[in-house]
């Protein structure tokens, strides 16, 4: 709600729906048994229960998304083996097929605690922006590591400042973009905002890294093609309403 470029965010009206609604509805066509919102403003809880959709009152204090969930969690009774997928309140064309597949990539794959996405990216701006953050796979598609710079290295194409974009083919090998879409095991949720913040996750600003700095697994599913924008300022909300324009749920 005190977003500084789009402010009360969650409850711009989107085709007659608060977007924090529409949301939810478009991750309830995932078939997910349960969707829930978790907000630390009653107003964003009082939109979502006029509209029938479940919400729960979490704390203001949260460091993180993370810890928003962690408490979510504890609130809703969610432990173990429960598989928790993480939605943000502002992508309201997000794909009910992408977070189906996350999930079931935490069904399929034991030893993983995290479950996340990536694309492929063919644009070298992109591969170079620090802003678009890269992630490099092992055998298994499991994420070796995250990061803002480029990667992988393509040496023997590259020159100095002039990084060459990598693409599937040269030597089987493309650059992957992270979509920051999360499936967790609620158990292990539960677990991450008690562990030490890793050295990396401070130096790259990136969240996921104390992941794998404490050991563990995450299994990134790869999508055909990039996922919608969701909305940040006017001009992104102003682009899904004219989109969104006559839907009807």
């Amino acid at each position: 709600m005190a977003s500084t470029r789009l402010p009360d965010k969650p409850l711009a009206d989107i085709a007659g729906l608060p977007m924090v609604v529409r949301v939810a509805r478009q991750a309830a066509r995932s078939g997910a048994l349960r969707v829930v919102v978790a907000a630390d403003d009653a107003r964003v809880i009082e939109a979502c229960r006029r509209h029938g959709v479940e919400a729960v009152l979490t704390r203001v204090d949260h460091a993180s998304g993370s810890d928003r969930l962690a408490e979510a969690c504890t609130l809703l009774g969610l432990d173990g083996g429960d598989i928790v997928v993480n939605v943000q309140g502002d992508e309201p064309l997000i794909d009910p097929a992408l977070i189906r597949q996350c999930a079931g990539l935490l069904e399929t794959d034991g030893e993983a605690v995290v479950a996340t996405a990536a694309h492929a990216i063919d644009d070298a701006a992109d591969f170079t922006n620090p802003n678009v953050v890269k992630v490099v796979l092992d055998a298994k598609f499991r994420a070796l590591y995250f990061s803002r710079s480029p990667l992988p290295w393509w040496r023997d194409a590259s020159s100095p400042g002039q990084p060459a974009l990598p693409v599937a083919g040269a030597q089987d090998v493309g650059a992957l973009r992270h979509i920051g879409l999360y499936a967790y095991r609620a158990g292990y949720l539960r677990t991450f905002p008690t562990l030490a913040m890793a050295p990396l996750e401070r130096l790259e600003s990136l969240e996921q890294l104390r992941v794998l700095w404490h050991g563990e697994r995450i299994v990134v599913h790869i999508a055909p093609h990039a996922p919608p924008g969701g909305v940040d300022t006017a001009e992104d909300l102003a682009r899904v309403r004219a989109l969104l324009a006559g839907a009807t749920d």
